[in-house]
């Protein structure tokens, strides 16, 4: 016994609706055949209504009817089937998508009842006489459903080759060859964005045959690269033809590509510019397409990578992004290694590092992002990395240890004269700011804003969430704290605690006058009496007043 595959034919050409993913795949075809016949210009009208479309060419026009009801058979010639590859389905959308085609080209017309047409019924070819003869080929189909064509027609030609006109409008056809600065290359014409000006774009919009097959998800049409595929080395997926074969490895291929380009651009411009230029220009693209070792023999580092610290380090980046500047002019090789400009890594702020960054701040070194150098750049071996080297931060002068208690952080707090750091040989003395070590926030003299706080938290929750409020409450607490520490009034003292505890809140307590004292009893240790109403005017007062709830 032996078998063999066979073909359904009536069940093929009844199921071959269901392959089409995607409406406006007629559009195309049509394009796509009028471009392969020749055509220098494309004309489209549309009447939503009435549910007709109409396209014409002025290509060569079609001298074998048949061609158009042969599915699966390209009927181009050899030079289009090589360069192409052609799969011979360019016409089938239309028998699926109107219930009526009418095609003329030349002396000759055909009226398509689709219906029959897919029952396999034979359809007559008419001769037309000189005056109503058509110059290339014209295309019109009839209860066809394109509602919203008009919101889609300039994307889908958004790469076309060939000029198109639509209900009378000239599509602008932005990603065209034409419209673009292209370069050859192995895998076909691309455009490089930032070639001029270095905003280089990670995004790409490919293009086969004059169709997307790529394309990103977000992307600036004003700033993404453009490729133009040849068609001799990729194929499209039937019968859409709007995703590549073998689409992952493609992508990498064309990435690969891409990064070639951008080397060949920056090599070119390296020899064209001054070396302070070309840095400037074209450092983001550098980084962004992996040719950081262009920068390894210039005499100077890009400033975008070397921050002078110009205000307190706090964590996160919600509301304090300004303590780090950018550098105003690029670091050069002599200050590097002459020691004039001292750089260190340093990690994001932290509650374990802030003692390293505050320390940086006290020297005046610049941290450097060296992640962004090639790991052969002569600056590699004179950056010091504070983060590998032990740190030690201990109390001068130290008054009070306490605890704050706050709404979302909870840390030891040390009050003292001042603060001193030692990371490896450097050792600097802090009086003016709080520092967060290990979770313990010490506060010298200098210090009484609060902000040490933001030093020991980035107040962001397990979601993700910015705690604003938190933060502000918990900053307010602590300066509380250190202001309610330091005061040398028992009064002020006494009723900046009171005002906390908005005792007015509490009817049973309005009108009474009580006795406090300080340090008997238990630890903390106070006692608190209640003096009856007729003795309260015995009482001598001790100076100040409670403010009200």
């Amino acid at each position: 016994m032996q078998i063999q595959v066979r073909i359904n034919e009536e069940g093929a050409l009844r199921n071959q609706r269901f392959a089409f993913s995607n409406r406006f795949t007629l559009i195309s075809e049509l394009l796509q055949n009028a471009r392969r016949a020749g055509a220098t210009c494309i004309e489209i009208h549309h009447d939503a209504t009435a549910q007709v479309l109409s396209v014409h060419d002025n290509g060569r026009g079609l001298d074998d009817f048949q061609k158009l009801l042969s599915l699966h058979e390209s009927g181009w010639d050899e030079s289009t089937c090589t360069e192409e590859q052609p799969f011979g389905v360019g016409f089938s959308k239309c028998l699926y998508a109107a219930t009526r085609c009418v095609v003329a080209s030349g002396h000759q017309r055909v009226d398509i009842d689709t219906a029959a047409a897919l029952s396999k019924a034979w359809i007559e070819v008419e001769q037309v006489d000189e005056a109503t003869a058509v110059v290339g080929t014209q295309v019109d189909l009839y209860g066809v459903d394109l509602s919203d064509l008009d919101v889609r027609i300039e994307e889908l030609c958004q790469g076309f080759p060939v000029p198109v006109r639509f209900n009378g409008r000239v599509l602008a056809r932005r990603f065209a060859k034409e419209h673009l600065i292209m370069q050859s290359s192995a895998i076909g014409a691309i455009h490089l964005a930032g070639v001029h000006d270095g905003r280089h774009s990670p995004a790409s919009v490919v293009f086969l045959q004059g169709f997307c097959v790529l394309r990103p998800t977000y992307f600036s049409e004003d700033q993404v690269n453009v490729v133009h595929l040849d068609s001799r080395q990729f194929m499209a997926r039937l019968p859409d033809r709007d995703k590549l074969i073998n689409e992952d490895q493609q992508r990498q291929r064309i990435d690969a590509e891409l990064k070639a380009s951008w080397r060949k651009t920056l090599e070119a411009a390296k020899t064209q510019m001054s070396a302070q230029c070309f840095v400037d220009t074209y450092y983001a693209a550098m980084r962004g397409w992996g040719h950081l070792d262009l920068l390894n023999d210039l005499e100077l580092l890009p400033a975008d990578l070397c921050k002078t610290i110009v205000g307190y380090p706090v964590q996160g980046e919600h509301d304090h992004c300004d303590f780090v500047e950018t550098m105003s002019a690029a670091p050069t090789r002599g200050e590097v290694e002459t020691g004039a400009l001292r750089l260190v890594a340093l990690d994001e702020v932290g509650n374990d590092n802030g003692a390293r960054w505050m320390l940086a701040r006290n020297k005046g070194y610049r941290v450097i992002d060296w992640f962004g150098l090639h790991r052969d750049h002569w600056v590699q071996p004179h950056v010091r990395f504070l983060e590998d080297e032990p740190v030690h931060v201990e109390a001068i002068g130290e008054q009070v240890r306490t605890v704050l208690e706050g709404r979302w952080v909870w840390p030891s707090v040390i009050l003292c004269e001042a603060v001193r750091i030692r990371v490896g040989p450097d050792e600097a003395v802090i009086g003016d700011a709080g520092v967060c070590h290990d979770g313990t926030l010490y506060i010298p003299a200098g210090e009484s804003t609060g902000m040490p706080v933001l030093q020991l938290s980035s107040f962001t929750d397990e979601h993700d969430q910015y705690l604003d409020a938190d933060r502000d409450a918990d900053c307010e607490a602590l300066a509380g704290l250190i202001r309610r520490l330091r005061s040398v009034d028992p009064v002020q003292t006494l009723d900046a605690l009171l005002q906390e505890l908005r005792l007015g809140r509490y009817p049973l307590l309005h009108g009474k006058t009580f006795q406090l004292t300080i340090g008997v009893g238990g630890a903390p240790g106070h006692s608190v009496e209640l003096v009856d109403a007729d003795d309260s005017s015995t009482l001598e007062p001790t100076g100040g007043c409670h403010a009200g709830p």
